[in-house]
């Protein structure tokens, strides 16, 4: 066992490096000196933790943390990159599921004898810790249904649904007040279960009420929550390590979630009450026109007589796995004097910086890959632009079609480099369900098939 203060001082440490993995995070150089900070930080906090004297059973103590960290290692050897995003929000529900079992642990848990004012404070920390994780679990299994096609990218939109939210929040807080008169003698136990259904129920409401293009918002959004969760879980235990985590994974997963919005020119506040972007003033624009399709033979001569080039890669070519040889095509072109470049849209993919992470996991230069916004002016100079499995990030309809679901979201403007190259399956509507007049726009070229095959027969013909 470990005395207090020095419990005290390893939950400081442990604090200390989570705020240096944060640090670490923000930047592309700094991402895996970050997550070792991160690493770190977790095996001194457990460490520390079971050392302790709040921990009264060992027997049940091991076998959780044996049967925990085997799941836990299977996940990670197992989970592809383009399961990240369900995995991710996955976890958000395992944090949400803890918070609900901690706080109804800690209601029904006689040993606990306070008194006045801190009693009160209890059952408030309680009652807010069981709302906050029961949203985030139910959210979050909504969230991974999505994002892994088991449920609809569609906005489910309820009538009147932003009066039912109300509903249900001024239910919810008339609830806490009766839960907190009824545990004052003894019971509560009604009030809180009730809570905990129409919790449920929010979460669900809210995330199936939000549209496919917006599930890299909805992401960083949950795990903000799953972060106050955290603190409400840190409030009820005493656990000062598990208040400062759970606070910072929630302030900067809401900061983060209002950069994204702002990326999408979104309200904040639309995220929480959820369906923001899925409602338009009438049909959205339909796509006509013939398309011109292009070879392989076409592609690398387009290529090769190019002198500035742009990648914009998306969900597409993490499904197609075609990272690496769109690494292998870039340092082939180089070789070549042509200048590359990659755009990547801040909600490209399905969770924030997921494209980001496969570039990085290819070993694409960090130099040569920029954001929306350090390269939408300079479409006009480049002579190729090459989509690789993107969709909603490149749609003209986002700016000119008011109409449009994704209407008043930036979007990069490829359209206007001298010829876009769009590599894709079929012309099937991207995640948002929205048809893309950039397929049939004059400049536009068609490489249909797999993207990591096209590639990789065009590289193997730039090669000769």
């Amino acid at each position: 066992m470990i005395s207090q203060g020095l419990l005290i001082m390893s939950y400081v440490v442990a604090s200390i490096l989570f705020i240096l993995s944060l640090s670490g995070l923000s930047h592309q150089e700094t991402a895996r000196r970050g997550n070792y900070y991160g690493m770190a930080g977790m095996a001194i906090a457990i460490i520390a933790t079971i050392l302790s004297d709040s921990v009264t059973s060992y027997i049940i103590l091991i076998p959780a943390l044996l049967i925990g960290g085997f799941i836990g290692t299977k996940a990670a050897a197992k989970v592809e990159m383009t399961q990240m995003p369900e995995l991710v929000a996955i976890m958000h529900s395992l944090v949400g599921l803890a918070a609900v079992l901690v706080g109804y642990s800690n209601f029904i848990d006689h040993s606990i004898s306070l008194q006045g004012v801190e009693k009160t404070i209890h059952l408030v920390e309680i009652y807010i810790g069981i709302f906050i994780g029961s949203v985030t679990f139910s959210g979050s299994i909504i969230a991974f249904g999505k994002l892994c096609g088991k449920i609809t990218g569609q906005p489910v939109l309820l009538p009147a649904r932003h009066w039912l939210n109300l509903t249900l929040l001024i239910l919810t807080i008339w609830l806490g007040s009766l839960f907190l008169s009824s545990a004052e003698t003894g019971g509560g136990i009604l009030p809180l279960i009730i809570m905990t259904l129409i919790a449920l129920a929010f979460g669900v409401h809210m995330v199936m009420a939000i549209g496919g293009a917006d599930m890299p918002v909805v992401v960083s959004m949950l795990n903000s929550y799953s972060g106050w969760a955290a603190a409400a879980t840190g409030f009820m235990l005493g656990n000062d390590l598990l208040i400062v985590t759970g606070a910072l994974v929630g302030s900067s997963g809401a900061i983060l979630s209002y950069i994204m919005c702002r990326a999408m020119n979104r309200h904040f506040l639309s995220v929480i009450a959820g369906g923001f972007g899925s409602t338009t003033n009438g049909e959205s624009a339909i796509v006509e026109g013939d398309i011109n399709p292009i070879d392989i033979a076409e592609t690398v001569q387009l290529l090769a007589n190019a002198k500035n080039i742009m990648i914009i890669p998306g969900y597409g070519m993490a499904v197609a796995q075609a990272q690496h040889t769109v690494n292998e095509m870039t340092k082939l072109l180089k070789n070549k004097d042509i200048t590359v470049r990659f755009g990547i849209h801040p909600v490209a993919g399905r969770m924030p910086g997921h494209m980001n992470v496969l570039l990085a996991e290819a070993k694409i230069p960090y130099d040569i890959v920029y954001e929306m916004d350090e390269i939408n002016d300079d479409f006009a100079n480049v002579d190729v632009s090459i989509i690789v499995g993107a969709n909603d990030i490149v749609n003209p309809s986002a700016l000119d079609d008011p109409n449009s679901p994704i209407a008043g979201m930036p979007v990069l403007e490829c359209w206007k480099s001298s010829t876009t190259i769009v590599l894709k399956r079929s012309m099937a509507a991207g995640y948002a369900g929205v048809g893309n007049p950039l397929f049939v726009h004059e400049n536009t070229r068609m490489l249909f098939g797999d993207a990591n095959e096209s590639l990789q027969a065009v590289l193997k013909a730039l090669n000769n």
